[in-house]
């Protein structure tokens, strides 16, 4: 049996094909009576839009992309922070009926396949997440007249809108109750330089210890647990007497649990330890992290509703610190 056409269903309707092409892609033109009668044809005859003919009379694809400036080996990683923002993204795209393109743009040419598809009408707008240092992407797809929300506030300085943690908040928070349980040396690992994340943390982390007496006490990560690691036991050669870390992230904090442990360091006892983000191995860690808490598939959803339904310049979220036992 040979698919209705749009010939078949004007035929059925006694209009013109100009006509049905109008109605069932949303014209207000058209007569309602007339309107009936195609969609009352449409439906007797099963007829279903061709969806990339569609997306050439609408200017809509009905998909967006969402873009980690990040290799494959980072964003399939046990890291769930891509996860969560994943979820996020994906769930206010499927109550707005649509489709989500995943890609990655880890490398320059990874840059040049996502400008390439993005700029082909494949998709009604882009998000950018992960970004590193002046990633030119944002700017670049912006420039093309592809509407932009970045994840995280754009290193550039630029006017796109973005959604972003309150990092600085959130590290300083964490500080500061080490501070208050008496802790007198206390390191951070943090996160890359490169990274919006990486450098509101170590300002919020700098900010609490300013007016302590203390002074810093730094090892640079990448937000992976053995960046932790190898950050702990940096540390522990640089500064034997340190008493508490502040890690960036979970993921870098579990890796210091275990360099604490490989050194035989009871963890509060000797160390405290806060990570960030609240993976779900947090409350599961040796001992239960404590943690500052990030939305982060609540960041997902702010990021998809700021593409889909634009207005708001740029969005914090809230971040909450969660005390374990580790500190």
């Amino acid at each position: 049996m040979s698919r209705p056409t749009l010939e078949k269903v004007a035929a059925r309707a006694g209009v013109s094909r100009a006509t049905v092409s109008r109605v069932v892609n949303g014209s207000t033109t058209v007569a309602e009576h007339i309107r009936v009668a195609v969609q009352r044809a449409v439906e007797e005859l099963g007829y279903v839009p061709n969806q990339a003919a569609r997306s050439l009379v609408t200017q809509r694809a009905d998909s967006i992309a969402l873009v980690f400036s990040e290799p494959p080996v980072r964003v399939f990683s046990d890291d769930p922070t891509f996860a969560g923002i994943i979820r996020g993204v994906s769930t206010e795209a499927d109550a707005a009926d649509k489709q989500v393109v995943l890609m990655l743009a880890g490398s320059s040419r990874g840059h040049e396949r996502v400008e390439r598809y993005t700029t082909s009408g494949h998709v009604d707008g882009v998000i950018v997440a992960s970004m590193h240092g002046a990633d030119p992407l944002p700017a670049a797809l912006a420039r093309r007249g592809i509407p932009v929300v970045c994840s995280g506030r754009p290193l550039t300085g630029s006017s796109l809108p973005y959604v972003d943690i309150d990092n600085v908040g959130g590290a300083e928070s964490a500080v500061r109750h080490l501070l208050e349980s008496g802790r007198r040396r206390i390191a951070t690992i943090a996160g890359p330089p490169d990274m919006v994340a990486g450098i509101d943390r170590l300002t919020g982390y700098r900010n609490a210890l300013r007016d302590s007496g203390r002074r810093s006490i730094i090892a640079i990560g990448d937000f992976t647990r053995d960046s932790g690691f190898e950050g702990m036991t940096q540390l522990l050669e640089d500064d034997p007497g340190l008493d508490a870390v502040f890690a960036a992230s979970d993921m870098m904090a579990l890796g210091a649990l275990q360099a604490l442990r490989r050194a035989g360091r009871r963890v509060p006892d000797d160390v405290a330890v806060i990570g960030y983000d609240d993976v779900p191995a947090a409350p599961f860690a040796d001992p239960p992290l404590t943690t500052v808490r990030q939305p982060t598939m609540r960041m997902g959803r702010e990021l998809a509703r700021l593409l889909l339904h634009p207005g708001e310049s740029s969005v914090i979220l809230p971040t909450e610190l969660v005390v374990r036992e580790s500190a």
